[in-house]
């Protein structure tokens, strides 16, 4: 089921010519309207009309995180706040706040492509779509409720928190279509069976759509079959848009990128040199619509690859890779680099613990030391002193095997560690120096 099938399934030589044109019309609103882009092009020794080819945008300057911050709040501002229909921006809690703004058009364009992830799992305007993502200044409530409006469902704007209570409004009101982020959806599955439901019996919801942030394949699973669903994975950021940059249709084999609106590459994260198809890096996206807020190679952070292979379900869009994580959120620990993602990887491969997990990094006598805490599973016999050595035992060796650092570790009692209603607190990085 496509939302836009003569987009979705435009042949893709079509697909690069449209791009090239909306990528000169983005290098020209950057250019001319924004003071930033100009002194960074001009630095350069390039203008909008030295694009000839999409090969051609790698001739021109990265925008980080950084130039936002330092742009705050209306800098990279390409249309006066006049001509602003909404704005939104980052917590601010590791810096300055980072301030994006969109038009009319801007928030059109963002309904149409999280649409197209709803109609990927099958919704349509006879759907009901519970939105348990956190509203506000955050992109993914209002950017998964323009994406309902958008194919005409009936959208319920539940927000995060109050658990029980979205569960009793999910029965009652027979959603079939659930958005939020992953740890909230396994919190949601737990408590519903917890309050003695079965919600792949009990319950209407045939989809969920989950993003804003990692989840390893176990976890996925174990939502898609406590929810009794399919699992539609969500990128985006709001530096770019929102949620919907990319979509995962049924193959669950990447993320569809909505390519008629963004322009991806992937670079080195050492070199900053492109990459050729297929290989990991950094994923870099260019904006193709956007009027108020224009990003011209803004360097995500994020680890991915592209996939160019024809998919199955009929669109011709590339797809991104499920992430491997972010440069940013690299852990050195005694001079090794370390992704959260890695060691979830570990835990998710033994039956015996659970998706639930903190980092907790000090530092004793001066040498950085990783605690991992996680569950157990409630039927793991957890004061059975000799079962639990040997798990810890082979978790420890599973770690150090693949980490090449020693980890702590220490187990927790089934729901002792404290549940997300929005995005999951993984790292508590107290080392000294880093407060």
């Amino acid at each position: 089921m496509y939302f836009q099938p003569e987009i979705e399934t435009m042949p893709h030589d079509q697909l690069e010519a449209l791009q090239l044109e909306r990528v000169r019309e983005t290098a020209r609103n950057c250019y001319e309207n924004v003071e930033f882009y100009r002194n960074s092009f001009d630095a350069a020794g390039v203008t909008p009309d030295d694009i000839k080819s999409l090969d051609d945008i790698a001739k021109f300057p990265f925008v980080v995180k950084q130039n936002m911050r330092d742009a705050y709040p209306y800098g990279l501002f390409a249309r006066p706040v006049k001509d602003v229909a909404r704005i939104h921006a980052s917590s601010g809690t590791t810096g300055q706040a980072t301030v994006v703004g969109h038009s009319a058009n801007d928030l059109k364009n963002w309904g149409d492509c999280f649409a197209r992830g709803i109609a990927m799992v099958g919704g349509s305007a006879e759907s009901t779509i519970q939105v348990s993502y956190g509203y506000g200044l955050f992109t993914g409530g209002l950017g998964a409720h323009a994406g309902g409006e958008a194919i005409g469902a009936n959208v319920i704007p539940t927000s995060s928190g109050n658990t029980k209570r979205q569960i009793q409004m999910m029965k009652d009101l027979e959603t079939d279509i659930l958005c939020c982020t992953p740890s909230y959806a396994l919190l949601i599955a737990d408590t519903a069976i917890e309050m003695g439901y079965d919600p792949a019996k009990d319950f209407k919801i045939s989809a969920g759509i989950f993003g804003a942030e990692p989840c390893s394949d176990s976890m996925r699973e174990d939502i898609a079959t406590k929810l009794g669903i399919q699992y539609c994975d969500v990128y985006g950021l709001s530096e770019i848009m929102g949620p919907g940059v990319a979509m995962e249709c049924a193959e669950r084999k990447g993320l569809h990128i909505a390519e008629d609106h963004f322009y991806c590459e992937i670079i080195d994260p050492a070199t900053l040199e492109p990459v050729p198809v297929g290989e990991w890096g950094e994923l870099v996206i260019t904006t193709l619509t956007r009027e108020v807020s224009p990003m011209f190679r803004y360097r995500t952070r994020d680890i991915t690859r592209i996939i160019a292979e024809p998919c199955a379900c009929g669109r011709t869009h590339y797809k991104i890779d499920q992430l491997r994580g972010r440069t940013d959120d690299m852990l050195i620990i005694r001079g090794v680099n370390v992704f959260p993602s890695q060691i979830e990887q570990v835990c998710v491969s033994f039956p015996e613990i659970t998706a639930h997990y903190q980092l907790h990094l000090t530092t004793v006598n001066g040498m950085d030391q990783i605690e991992l805490r996680v569950e157990t599973v409630p039927e793991f016999p957890i004061d059975e002193v000799r079962k639990l050595e040997d798990l810890k035992n082979r978790l420890a060796a599973e770690l150090k095997s693949n980490l090449q650092v020693q980890v702590k570790i220490t187990f927790c009692e089934p729901h002792s560690i404290e549940r997300s209603e929005g995005k999951a607190k993984r790292v508590f990085d107290k080392r000294e120096g880093k407060n």
